[in-house]
């Protein structure tokens, strides 16, 4: 495969580098694209050096694959160009992704729909993968009526300036802010912009996205999500409703049979999945399973995933992997 990292220099394109050497992806000819400003810088992959191109001379090499993480807009104006040219782009931004002509995708759920008719598939919002991870087996089985989630979502989810204030404000140094307030020894309840409803548009994302790519409207979902001063790992507080009623042993079964899910979930030892262990690592991480003592068929429950990896990453390379599997590439 030729394969195009768009937006290499960047957070996310620094770990799918890794990722794609991690997992062993088949790489014939690599491409490392950027803004005009990294063109010509050089990146190490596999021990080798790359000099960074620029967009245009990225879709005149016409490569199979171009894994995007450079923001909406540039995927907006970008990812038509590779995908004329024959190019199957998978796009990291929120810019295509409540497109209906457009897949949104986690491997593990949808990636049966693909087809090599989609040039340009979507990722989902970080958030809204590790949920729907750990939903997806126990909405098969129990069918869910209504889901209330609280995120706690770590600066790495806005990038490295925000990581950078963190960073300066426990050192005691005044620096640049990412965010209109400290976020050292605080928490912000404003992930993204805020839209007319008076949500933002990180909940809006975890409230259309899980529909979409469980292609099912019978269920809705409301969200808070919350920045906390950690540095790499997404936290969820998830209230679920169901039609059916459930076991907690069997709910718990599910989720250890799924695929990508890693159950946490001992009171009595104090094991719970935490950011701090989920760091690098690729799975989802469920625990403090618990019915929901107020009212009839509901479970609560905690899942904690890291954002740069199965939140964006490791779920775009895995989505890659399928469609060369497949023979869709």
């Amino acid at each position: 495969m030729k394969v195009a990292v768009v937006g290499a220099t960047g957070m996310v394109g620094e770990v799918m580098l890794r990722i794609l050497a991690e997992r062993n992806f088949p790489i014939s000819e690599l491409l490392l694209v950027a803004s005009e400003r990294s063109v010509g810088k050089k990146l190490f992959f596999k021990e080798e050096e790359y000099t960074i191109i620029g967009l245009p001379d990225a879709v005149e090499e016409r490569p199979d694959i171009a894994i995007f993480s450079a923001g909406g807009d540039t995927s907006l104006e970008w990812a038509p160009k590779f995908a004329e040219v024959g190019t199957t782009v998978i796009d990291n931004s929120s810019a295509w992704r409540m497109d209906p002509d457009k897949k949104l995708v986690v491997p593990e759920i949808n990636a049966h729909q693909l087809t090599k008719n989609d040039k340009i598939i979507a990722n989902p919002n970080c958030s809204t993968i590790q949920m729907v991870m750990a939903l997806a087996p126990l909405h098969k089985k129990y069918k869910m009526k209504r889901v209330v989630v609280s995120t706690y979502q770590s600066v790495s989810g806005t990038g490295v300036k925000a990581v950078r204030q963190l960073e300066n404000e426990i050192a005691g140094i005044q620096g640049e802010m990412a965010y209109p307030y400290p976020i050292s020894r605080n928490a912000l309840p404003h992930c993204d912009v805020f839209m007319e409803n008076g949500y933002t548009k990180e909940e809006m994302k975890l409230a259309r996205e899980p529909q979409k790519i469980f292609d099912d409207r019978t269920f809705s979902v409301t969200a808070t999500a919350v920045r906390i001063p950690t540095a790499g790992g997404h936290s969820e507080s998830v209230n679920v409703e169901f039609e059916n009623d459930f076991e907690l042993n069997e709910v718990r079964r599910l989720l250890n049979d799924t695929a990508g899910v890693t159950v946490q979930d001992n009171p009595d030892t104090n094991t719970y999945p935490m950011p701090i262990y989920a760091h690098d690592k690729d799975e989802v991480f469920v625990g403090r399973i618990r019915r929901d003592e107020t009212q009839r068929n509901t479970l609560n429950m905690w899942i904690v995933s890291d954002n740069l990896r199965k939140g964006a990453a490791t779920n775009a390379v895995q989505i890659a992997e399928y469609l060369v599997a497949k023979g869709l590439v």
